[in-house]
């Protein structure tokens, strides 16, 4: 009978695959992010969360434990025959479970991993992902909830008509000066959400909001600070494209030339060239650098895309 026979073998011998499994999470310890293969990333997930579980401990044993599985990172050649490089193992990443990482993790129950599938690898076609250590410096999701944040936000108020503020006229000369208010809003209609009362006026979507909150419900004030800064940072740029296009146009139009050059000159400055995009363009970018630019008529949105923004048909805002 089949027991106490669990997880995966990688078609190795059991001190390959546990040599391979202490390097994958020594790496993930160093760069707090590892891409490697999605079967190998879960199992390094796992082991993963268990030596943070041992740096929150902050007990002799859990120390003796923790430095007897990790690895030390590889020294420098020009460090090689220095004396330090003969000292105990992981001395470098040790302190860093149970300093740093037990720090920013004190008051989260668990769940200190997070895996980001990437496609297929060239070759072998082997399913590939990023994993990462959440709450990070090198967070994907705290960078993808900005700008989808952002997206939201400016996408609800250019529906707005020119006169009301927050229209796209009044973002462009005026600015974004809400956005602490905004996010503040948001966050507290998600808690409303959750006890059942529905508020109205929401400026984000449903799923948004769930990555809002579970991308700052363990983070400082000051990280919820620079996202915010994101978020305003985002919503700039998604305005700066249709703001350049104008001043091409209007630059164009005071150029002089022959009367049968001008109309293709303009049409030139606005047309978009293979790879380009603009914000709220639907397709991959494969196809857009083929040169599959159009949006094909009739076809429906999908439950997972998002509507475009409006500033891609014009290309250029008449009420700017």
């Amino acid at each position: 009978m089949k027991h106490g026979v669990a997880f995966r073998k990688f078609s190795r011998t059991s001190s390959h695959r546990m040599l391979m499994l202490r390097n994958l999470v020594s790496s993930l310890i160093q760069h707090e992010q590892v891409k490697t293969t999605l079967p190998k990333a879960r199992d390094t997930a796992r082991l993963a969360e268990k030596i943070i579980t041992l740096g929150k401990k902050g007990t002799h044993p859990a120390w003796k434990k923790a430095a007897s599985f990790l690895l030390q990172p590889s020294p420098s050649p020009s460090s090689s025959s220095s004396p330090s490089s003969s000292s105990s193992p992981s001395l470098s990443l040790v302190p860093k479970v149970f300093g740093t990482l037990a720090a920013r993790y004190a008051a989260r129950p668990g769940g200190y991993t997070r895996i980001h599938k990437f496609g297929h690898r060239a070759g072998d076609n082997a399913p590939h992902a990023v994993l990462e250590l959440v709450d990070g410096p090198r967070d994907l999701k705290f960078e993808m909830t900005a700008r989808a944040t952002g997206w939201d936000v400016l996408s609800t108020r250019l529906q707005r008509s020119p006169s009301q503020p927050g229209s796209a006229r009044w973002l462009v000369k005026e600015g974004f000066k809400d956005v602490s208010e905004t996010m503040k809003r948001e966050r507290a209609l998600y808690e409303s959400e959750r006890r059942g009362l529905w508020l109205q006026g929401p400026e984000l979507r449903q799923r948004t909001r769930w990555n809002v909150r579970k991308a700052l419900r363990y983070r400082s004030a000051e990280d919820v600070k620079r996202f915010e800064g994101k978020v305003q940072e985002h919503m700039d740029t998604l305005l700066a494209r249709p703001v350049a296009v104008k001043a091409l146009r209007e630059r164009s139009e005071k150029e002089t030339g022959k009367a049968d050059q001008q109309y293709f000159r303009n049409i030139k400055d606005y047309k978009l060239k293979a790879g380009d995009t603009v914000p709220g363009a639907a397709g991959s970018a494969l196809r857009r650098a083929q040169g599959d630019l159009g949006w094909a008529p009739g076809r429906k949105v999908r439950w997972f895309e998002r509507r475009k923004l409006g500033i891609d048909r014009p290309l250029t805002w008449e009420q700017v």
